[in-house]
């Protein structure tokens, strides 16, 4: 409790010399009461710690969310817990930050943070997913749960918006941190999964083209046969034909 109280102290000082006279600072020693504060004084600027008595921080940011939706908050945490990071996205804040924090370093959010509700208000949303994402390591994390729910799902008719959701993550953002990743779009991805799976039907069964493209998860047969044929070259009959003329002859003698 006492480092608690130190913790506190030691942030609430840098804060003070950043602010400006007319700028009003308050702390709280609970979650209930942080939600109380800031329904009454409605903040521009929130820093809440996970682990607080009554409520726990992400709890109270839920809450504080319903009624100030454009709050810049940052997120402290003793825990490098990936389901807590991935509620705080949802939530919209600004940073998840692993505690202990060094003072040039809480300096430097704090002034992020100001700077974004002075000069950025209407990008708080993307911002608060890149602040997240890239300082405390958790992109490669999302890119391995979209990359597994992609593969479950490829058969069906999923969309990039899908699959966002599915991580907590904004469409847009996510689809470029999917790029930076992978090497390639999202629909590429997807695409090429669904040609792989159409070469070993057609190698491994008698299906006719258009079950295949059902099977795959495209509605349109032809939409079907114009994109194996500019992935392979190959319209899926002569690929099966060609497939089936390379493999090796079985001879039965009696």
């Amino acid at each position: 409790m006492e480092d608690e109280i130190l913790e506190q102290n030691f942030l609430k000082a840098i804060v003070l010399e950043t602010l400006s006279p007319e700028d009003t600072l308050l702390t709280c020693e609970s979650g209930v009461q942080a939600v109380n504060l800031a329904k009454q004084h409605q903040p521009n600027i929130i820093i809440m710690d996970v682990m607080i008595p009554e409520m726990d921080g992400l709890s109270a940011t839920h809450e504080i969310r319903k009624f100030l939706p454009s709050a810049c908050i940052t997120i402290l945490s003793a825990y490098a817990d990936f389901p807590n990071a991935q509620k705080a996205i949802k939530l919209r804040v600004f940073e998840y930050q692993l505690k202990p924090i060094k003072p040039k370093a809480f300096k430097e959010l704090f002034r992020k943070m100001l700077d974004s509700v002075a000069e950025y208000p209407t990008l708080l949303e993307e911002t608060a997913e890149k602040a997240i994402l890239e300082p405390t390591g958790y992109q490669h994390n999302f890119i391995e749960e979209s990359i597994k729910y992609i593969k479950e799902q490829f058969k069906e008719r999923l969309t990039l918006e899908m699959v966002a959701s599915k991580v907590f993550m904004n469409p847009k953002y996510f689809s470029h941190v999917f790029k930076k990743e992978i090497g390639t779009s999202f629909t590429e991805y997807v695409i090429n999964l669904k040609i792989q799976y159409a070469c070993r039907l057609l190698e491994t069964t008698t299906y006719p083209a258009y079950r295949i493209s059902i099977e795959c998860g495209f509605s349109d047969p032809s939409y079907f046969n114009r994109v194996f044929s500019a992935k392979m070259n190959l319209t899926p009959n002569i690929y099966r034909k060609c497939k089936c003329a390379s493999k090796p002859k079985e001879f039965t003698f009696s």
